[in-house]
């Protein structure tokens, strides 16, 4: 499985979040402690908001740990909204359109997980993609097919219930298919202003994700950590698997749930997928 942060707060030098720390998404892109795969290394992305239009997005096929240009990206760039990935391929191929984040418009996407047996559910999944969305698939990764199916389904408008008739519609068609436990995974998606991150599997036994603790009390039980001095209240970060052993900076994200952090709310709440209940969307 892959490993994945996503950061929103003051505005950081992303080779802060990808070099600097203990256990730093590069570490574990050689060294996971909390995946069925230890090493990540067919390809990383990176994506970010600046002064620009939209995210920024970065994708190199080369291993994190030995990409030059990865090092001087992250020690140049500052961002309040940083998404990083680390991938280990499920069976797709190692090219630069199957690395995450994936993005359309003011939106990014990585998940780290898998739908089951893709190749003999990807043809109805791939249909019921919304017909103007569909040129925008570049890659060939259950990934993205889940990010355009939660597109169709209103994401720009409403992302937990996307995201929820999205899984939904996964678990139909493989229920379909005679695929047992279909969806597995953690998400996280943003429009730059909030993100949303989910940890569900079909099996309700997901790979693990968890959220920075909130910082007015990491300065409670650290005063004078310098980090935690100057960063807003409103920071949060949300990974794979922690990025150091600082006892009480994390706290696991429940299973079956989701959260949304920023643009003045931090909550978490209970995710269950929605069944298909239209024609427009007919399991086949």
């Amino acid at each position: 499985m892959c490993r994945w942060l996503a950061y929103s707060g003051s505005p950081v030098l992303i080779e802060d979040l990808l070099y600097k720390p203990a256990h730093s998404l590069v570490d574990q892109s050689l060294h996971a402690r909390l995946s069925g795969d230890t090493t990540n290394g067919d390809g990383f992305g990176l994506g970010w908001y600046g002064t620009g239009d939209g995210p920024g997005v970065y994708h190199c096929i080369e291993p994190a740990w030995n990409e030059r240009n990865l090092r001087d990206l992250a020690a140049h760039t500052m961002s309040p909204l940083v998404f990083a990935h680390v991938r280990a391929s499920t069976g797709t191929p190692v090219q630069e359109t199957n690395c995450h984040p994936f993005r359309y418009g003011d939106w990014l996407w990585m998940h780290n997980g898998s739908i089951r047996s893709f190749a003999q559910v990807k043809r109805p999944l791939v249909v019921a993609v919304d017909p103007s969305l569909y040129p925008f698939i570049e890659g060939s990764t259950d990934s993205e097919t889940l990010f355009y199916l939660a597109l169709s389904f209103g994401l720009e408008e409403d992302p937990p219930t996307a995201v929820a008739r999205a899984i939904g519609f996964v678990e139909a068609v493989g229920a379909a298919h005679g695929v047992a436990n279909p969806m597995q995974g953690t998400i996280a998606t943003t429009n730059g202003d909030q993100m949303w991150v989910f940890r569900y599997s079909s099996e309700h036994d997901s790979v693990s994700l968890f959220f920075s603790t909130k910082v007015e009390t990491l300065r409670a039980l650290y005063p004078g950590n310098p980090l935690f001095e100057t960063v807003d209240p409103a920071t949060r970060l949300v990974v794979s698997e922690p990025l150091g052993d600082l006892p009480g900076a994390w706290q696991a994200v429940p299973e079956s749930s989701y959260g949304i952090v920023g643009g003045g709310e931090d909550s978490l709440h209970p995710f269950t997928p929605v069944s298909p209940e239209t024609s427009v969307y007919a399991v086949r």
